[in-house]
C-alpha cells in the first residue's frame, strides 16, 4: 500500500471533487487519500477472465457486475475504494448523486499484487465486512493458479475455501456460478515480472 498523498485531512466532498479530476485514482480512507498502484496487464486479464463468463452463467438472473471505476461507499469506516469486481444483486444502492458511488456489493473480487495482498487480506476485508449485503469474498492470486474464498455463514462467522492448481473449479456461494482456474487464469503469462 503506498503511502497518503499529503499528511493532513480532507472531507469526502474534497476527495471527490479531486478525484473527478485526477489523472490515476486513490482511495479515501478516513480523511486520508492514498494513491492506487497501477495494475499490471496479468491483473487486468485475470479481471476480464472472470468478468467474461459472468454474464452468460448468470443470464436472466438479477444479479449486475461492476468492475474498476465503479467506487464502493463503506459507511462505517468512511472510505471509498475501487474494488477490482463488485457483482450486486437486484439494483444498485448509491451514495450520494451520480451513478458512481454503491454501497450494496454482494460480492467482491480482489486479484491480488505484490504491493496490496497484505491489505487486501487483512484491513480491506475488515472493512468490506461491515457492509450489510456483503456475502462473498474472492482473492485471486495472480502469480499462480491459487484462489482464497470467504462466504458469510452468519453474523460475524465465515468460511474459508482455497482452490490451487488449474483444473480446480471455483463454486459461488452467494449465487450459481462456477468458473474453473484455467478459464481464470487464461492468456496469463506467470514469467511475467511486472511489478
Amino acid at each position: 500500500m503506498i503511502s497518503q498523498t499529503e499528511n493532513r485531512y480532507y472531507t469526502p466532498e474534497e476527495y471527490l471533487e479531486l478525484e473527478e479530476k485526477a489523472e490515476d485514482r486513490s482511495e479515501y480512507i478516513d480523511g486520508k487519500i492514498i494513491p492506487i498502484p497501477g495494475g499490471t496487464t496479468n491483473h487486468n486479464k485475470i479481471a476480464g477472465n472472470f468478468c467474461r463468463k459472468f454474464p452468460s452463467t448468470v443470464q436472466g438472473q438479477d444479479y449486475d457486475i461492476y468492475i474498476v471505476d465503479v467506487k464502493l461507499w463503506i459507511l462505517n469506516y468512511h472510505i471509498y475504494t475501487y474494488p477490482d469486481i463488485m457483482v450486486i444483486k437486484g439494483e444498485p444502492v448509491y451514495e450520494g448523486t451520480g451513478t458512481t458511488k454503491i454501497t450494496n456489493p454482494l460480492l467482491i473480487v480482489e486479484v491480488l499484487s505484490n504491493s496490496t495482498k497484505n491489505y487486501d487480506k487483512t484491513d480491506k476485508f475488515k472493512y468490506y465486512r461491515s457492509i450489510p449485503d456483503f456475502q462473498e469474498y474472492i482473492m485471486i492470486d495472480q502469480y499462480n493458479f491459487s484462489v482464497e474464498q470467504f462466504a458469510k455463514k452468519a453474523a460475524g462467522e465465515w468460511i474459508f475455501k482455497e482452490y490451487e492448481g488449474e483444473d480446480a473449479i471455483l463454486r459461488l456461494n452467494s449465487l450459481d456460478f462456477q468458473i474453473s482456474l484455467q478459464e481464470i487464469y487464461e492468456r496469463v503469462n506467470f514469467d511475467l515480472s511486472e511489478e
